[in-house]
């Protein structure tokens, strides 16, 4: 039978979790026995403010927490969005874990569930930075026919920021499904140690790819630190068909500054408004910094 807590107990326990949640300081001093609380407050707490207690206790008590996160994620009988909010917590703490093998043995066993919603969540704790035991398992799901679970799984395997995998991802892409392409490019920008690679494939598929992923990619290629072949490449755009590709490559160029004021001029008479409202606010930034001569 389940243990049952007197009610006065009950209140006891999560005035003193509330205490230690508005007060830090209290929390540090008394670390060991507020985490006992805390722990214990999580099984009576609404959902409000277990998800208060999880968000304190992912921040300074991970080994202590990591497996009551599992618990919760696993749990069906959990609300949907503290089991999401467990499995989130898990891939941010992964990391600081002294031995997280135990863990993930757990997690890849969970990808493996015919539970959709377990499969989805064990993805998703496991990404993580470093966690290479991962990595095989991950990849395995980029070829399942649900098109959520592709995109989880990119995500997941963007997020163990390996290098490595940019070779696989950027392969992918061209045997993938739209939407699949769209998660990966997406993500790419993340690797940041690898950014000419990853600005190597940026331009390819704005070169050669699908024209539906243009805007896209260029947004995400905004997020790279400045790369020298990008203002041919913008100005390439400036006659797309999209007006709003037109729009986003004309702010790019205005951000690096290197169009001239009878460039944005022409750019006045584009019959979109949003590349027309773009070329103004760079006009106006221009006449700023150089002054009403130019």
């Amino acid at each position: 039978m389940p243990s049952i807590i007197p009610f006065n107990a009950k209140n006891r326990l999560l005035s003193h979790a509330k205490k230690y949640l508005s007060n830090p300081a209290l929390l540090f001093d008394e670390r060991d026995r507020a985490i006992q609380i805390l722990l214990k407050a999580i099984k009576y707490a609404d959902v409000d403010l277990r998800r208060e207690i999880l968000l304190l206790l992912g921040s300074f008590a991970k080994e202590e927490v990591y497996w009551t996160l599992y618990e919760i994620m696993t749990d069906q009988e959990e609300p949907d969005e503290l089991r999401d909010q467990a499995a989130i917590h898990l891939s941010v703490i992964g990391p600081f874990l002294d031995d997280p093998q135990r863990l993930v043995r757990r997690l890849i066993n969970d990808i493996k569930s015919t539970d959709r919603d377990l499969k989805i969540r064990a993805m998703i704790a496991l990404g993580w930075e470093g966690n290479m035991a991962a990595v095989l398992p991950l990849i395995e799901c980029l070829y399942e026919p649900d098109d959520e679970i592709q995109e989880i799984a990119v995500n997941a395997l963007c997020n163990l920021k390996d290098g490595r995998l940019i070779g696989l991802l950027s392969d992918r892409i061209t045997h993938c499904s739209l939407d699949q392409k769209r998660a990966i490019l997406f993500n790419l920008w993340r690797f940041k140690d690898r950014q000419e690679e990853v600005a190597m494939v940026y331009r390819r598929e704005l070169e050669g790819g699908d024209p539906a992923l243009r805007l896209d990619i260029l947004m995400v290629l905004g997020q790279l630190d400045d790369q020298p072949d990008n203002e041919a490449l913008y100005r390439s755009f400036l006659k797309d068909k999209n007006p709003k590709v037109r729009a986003l490559a004309l702010e790019r160029l205005g951000e690096m500054n290197v169009l001239d004021q009878a460039e944005i001029l022409a750019l006045l008479d584009d019959h979109a408004m949003e590349v027309k409202r773009a070329a103004m606010d760079i006009l106006q930034d221009l006449k700023k910094t150089r002054g009403p001569e130019s």
